[in-house]
């Protein structure tokens, strides 16, 4: 049962469809009484929250306005609910947002740990863009946020775990992988897999080249894909380098399947960060995820 107000439901749903009809379907409501929902709403707020374009449904400014706040409502009424429910059954449910850099490292791995060896505590992952979750922070639909920056919202809190770094991975096959290191005109003449530009490994690359008057043009990009894991597949299989987060490919470094190059004059150290909004109170899980986390680095051969 949903606690948020029905119109306001109603708004939500509408603008996750970008459609009256659908927004109806799922909520078991007639394309009329959707239309009724939103006009009143709109009354109410004394304001339009649509655009109404031919053949496109666009937020107005004020409706920009109404969604963050409407999707921020409906988190904290479920977090009421979760809290409730978790006080008589003893369970602790936390979400926990992660990159895919996150995702494809050791950190499942250590956030596995915890909720096997306890009972009373259910992980939930979200996978996205670290800007994307700084949203869902913010509108608390998530616990906190594990990403490879520090964030400059006054209203987060973080705690550094890490200290990671971006490398050139390259099939044991290709030649440079003898070398000690990889230099910007040998990685010109390489074919480049690289992750999205809304990646925040995509970014960190960029603003490394930047820094010294380069520019991700001046590379032979043949792929751009969002999936670690198909990055280092098509790498194995020698079709081309790329630049990835070091811990994401550890396995496959120790195994000798990649190999890991520094790139030669460019800095691409970053931090892993564990982040939460300031009203957070269960600290006591940062501690934990920080000390497990260590553990499973340490316990690397």
């Amino acid at each position: 049962m949903s606690l948020l107000d029905d119109k306001l439901e109603t708004f939500v749903a509408v603008c996750e469809t970008k459609n009256f009809t659908k927004a109806g379907e799922i909520l078991g409501l007639t394309q009329p009484a959707v239309s009724h929902h939103i006009k009143k709403l709109e009354e109410e707020l004394n304001a339009p929250l649509f655009l109404r374009k031919k053949g496109e449904l666009v937020l107005s400014e004020e409706g920009e306005i109404a969604l963050l706040y409407a999707k921020r409502i409906r988190a904290i009424c479920e977090k009421m609910q979760d809290k409730i429910k978790n006080a008589k059954t003893n369970i602790y449910k936390i979400r926990i947002g992660i990159t895919h850099t996150q995702e494809s490292g050791l950190m499942i791995e250590a956030l596995s740990r915890i909720a096997l060896k306890d009972d009373n505590i259910t992980i939930t992952f979200i996978t996205d863009t670290i800007k994307n979750l700084y949203a869902m922070l913010e509108n608390f639909e998530i616990d906190m946020a594990i990403i490879e920056e520090k964030p400059t919202n006054p209203d987060f809190r973080f705690t550094i775990i890490d200290t990671d770094m971006l490398v050139c991975i390259v099939s044991p096959q290709n030649p440079v992988s003898q070398k000690a290191s990889i230099s910007l005109q040998e990685l010109k003449k390489q074919h480049l897999i690289l992750r999205l530009p809304s990646s925040s490994t995509r970014e960190k690359f960029n603003s490394a080249l930047e820094s010294i008057g380069e520019s991700v043009d001046n590379f032979d990009v043949i792929i751009e894909v969002d999936s670690i894991a198909t990055i280092r597949n098509l790498v194995k299989k020698d079709v081309g380098v790329s630049i990835l987060s070091k811990g994401t490919c550890y396995k496959e470094i120790r195994k000798g399947s990649l190999v890991a190059l520094p790139v030669e004059n460019l800095s691409m150290t970053r931090e892993t960060t564990i982040v939460y909004h300031k009203t957070f109170t269960h600290t006591e899980m940062i501690e934990r995820i920080a000390k497990v986390y260590g553990e499973v680095i340490s316990a690397q051969p």
